[in-house]
């Protein structure tokens, strides 16, 4: 399931030659794979699970002038697990920037479906079994209570690993529905009913048509109602 780098081929090789001044010892490899080493380790902390990661050999034709003020970044398309690339980047001047291949491995207890699954099914603990795996790219669930409660968006196989892309928070608002619109101001509240225009989970927006036939924008609440800020 690893994630393919995104940084084109041409820029991850890329080899930037920056001489040291005559005399100077030049960039030590080793700190750089430093660098982004301390820097894969900050970024992975919030990870799942039990994290590995490999830094890539520099090319030993790499040289660049020696600098005290190294900082390590994410290339923009870049992830922080799979094969993906580290920048590097001096912050003196003259400045070069360095881009260092790494590999981040995350073995983690993933979310299997017990058996096939329909579209609008709202997940129980029995549909689902914990297997330990490696993740192999952001949003992959790990835990239980980010399941439970939660309506699939379409139909999913027996085997496949759940991820939050496949779920959403169940509807308290239907399309169609009778609703109550509470309109709350300073020092007053009005309540009146209206019919929804869309579905909705808890805290998402609502449009809603009053008996006027306006249209007022809401935000569903727990209870099916229908909170209107004027």
């Amino acid at each position: 399931m690893a994630m393919n780098n995104r940084i084109p081929l041409l820029l991850v090789l890329f080899v930037l030659f920056v001489p040291p001044a005559l005399g100077a010892a030049p960039q030590s490899h080793e700190r750089l794979r430093e660098a982004a080493l301390t820097y894969a380790q900050t970024q992975s902390q919030s990870l799942p699970g039990k994290v590995s990661i490999q830094i890539g050999e520099i090319d030993s034709r790499t040289v660049l002038r020696a600098c005290a003020a190294l900082e390590a970044f994410t290339p923009s398309g870049s992830q922080m697990i799979g094969k993906t690339s580290i920048g590097v980047r001096c912050n003196e001047q003259p400045g070069w920037t360095l881009f260092v291949q790494a590999t981040i491995r995350v073995t983690a207890t993933l979310l299997v479906a017990n058996r096939p699954l329909s579209q609008n099914t709202v997940l129980g603990e029995n549909d689902f079994s914990l297997q330990s795996g490696e993740l192999g790219q952001p949003g992959i669930l790990t835990d239980p209570a980010q399941a439970v409660g939660k309506t699939l968006k379409f139909g999913i196989g027996a085997g496949q690993v759940l991820r939050q892309d496949m779920l959403r928070l169940p509807f308290v608002v239907t399309q169609n529905q009778t609703v109550e619109v509470r309109v709350h101001g300073s020092g007053f509240a009005v309540r009146a009913s209206g019919q929804a225009l869309n579905n909705a989970a808890e805290g998402q927006n609502v449009q809603v048509r009053m008996a006027s036939g306006q249209v007022v924008n809401g935000t569903a609440g727990k209870d099916g109602s229908v909170d209107v800020r004027p």
